[in-house]
C-alpha cells in the first residue's frame, strides 16, 4: 500500500474519532465524570495529532485531500469488487485488475476520492 495512502487512512480515522467525540454531547457528562475524561482536552489532542500527521503528506496530496475533505465525510474509500464505495461507480478494469496499478495512490475517476483496494 502506498505510504501516502496509509497517512490518509490514519487522518480519516483520527477525524472519525474526533467526530464521535464531538457528536456524543449527551454522553459527555458521563464520560467526564465516570471515566475522568476531559473531552475538550481530547478534542484538542486529536486536532494536534491530525495536524501533525497532515504535515507528513506530500503538498500535492494534501491540497487534493483538503479540497475533498471540505465537502465530504470520507475522502478515502475502499474499492470492493471493482466498485468505488464513495460513489458506487465501477473502477476501470485495467486499474482494478492490475496489482501494480492497485498499489499506487489512486483517485476515483468519477468522484475524485482516494481509493484503496480490498479485493
Amino acid at each position: 500500500m502506498d505510504a501516502q495512502l496509509e497517512i490518509l487512512l490514519q487522518i480519516q480515522d483520527l477525524k472519525g474519532q474526533r467526530r464521535g467525540l464531538e457528536e456524543g454531547r449527551s454522553e459527555r457528562q458521563v464520560e467526564e465524570e465516570a471515566f475522568n475524561l476531559r473531552v475538550d482536552e481530547a478534542l484538542t489532542g486529536l486536532d494536534e495529532k491530525i495536524d501533525q500527521v497532515m504535515e507528513e503528506l506530500d503538498p500535492g496530496v494534501r491540497r487534493r485531500y483538503d479540497r475533498l475533505a471540505g465537502g465530504i465525510d470520507r475522502a478515502v474509500v475502499p474499492v470492493i469488487n471493482g466498485v468505488c464505495y464513495g460513489c458506487f461507480v465501477s473502477v476501470a478494469t485495467s486499474v482494478a485488475s492490475d496489482p501494480a496499478e492497485r498499489a499506487k495512490l489512486r483517485n476515483c475517476d468519477h468522484c475524485g476520492r482516494f481509493l484503496y483496494f480490498l479485493d
